[in-house]
């Protein structure tokens, strides 16, 4: 636990939206884990294995809020939490906009259908090559290619809409 807790909170956090839901997801995670050890297979990698229940703990979470959501008439559950930004960001004005749009690609990543949204946490966020990605997930690499095209796709129209007018800041 000690060696994925920190990277595997971080992928539920960004999967689920919601910092509260991610610490019960990871928690349900590793329950799971210890359940099911006898089932891991150690020529396999740990991180792999624990990522890919932590993987089916989120999609079982997303598909679970979205029948509450239909039974509420479609009102959120919770909305995503904006993360802190390091001290170091500028000013207190950069500060507070960087962290606006930072919970902004949270929000819209946590509304991307799970087919898209774990391909793109799992290459862009946290760095793992399309093999290993198309491994977690059960996929071939070109599913994982075209998935993660689609979802940055998707990520860039949804915030391409709340763009003010006028030239885009790099």
């Amino acid at each position: 636990m000690r060696q994925t807790r920190t990277a595997l909170f971080r992928f539920i956090r960004r999967y689920v939206g919601d910092e509260q839901d991610a610490w019960d997801l990871l928690q349900d995670s590793y329950a799971a884990a210890w359940i099911n050890i006898r089932r891991y297979d150690p020529t396999r990698p740990f991180e792999a294995w624990i990522r890919t229940i932590a993987l089916n703990k989120c999609r079982d979470w997303s598909r679970r809020r979205f029948v509450r959501r239909l039974i509420r008439g479609g009102v959120e559950l919770s909305s995503p939490e904006a993360l802190a930004v390091p001290d170091g960001a500028g000013s207190g004005d950069e500060r507070m906009e960087a962290g606006r749009r930072l919970a902004r690609l949270n929000e819209e990543m946590s509304r991307l259908p799970p087919h898209l949204k774990a391909p793109l946490l799992l290459t862009a966020i946290e760095g793992r090559s399309q093999a290993d990605t198309a491994g977690i997930l059960g996929v071939s690499v070109k599913t994982v290619e075209t998935r993660v095209a689609r979802a940055r796709r998707k990520l860039s129209h949804a915030l391409r809409r709340d763009r003010p007018a006028g030239p885009i800041p790099e």
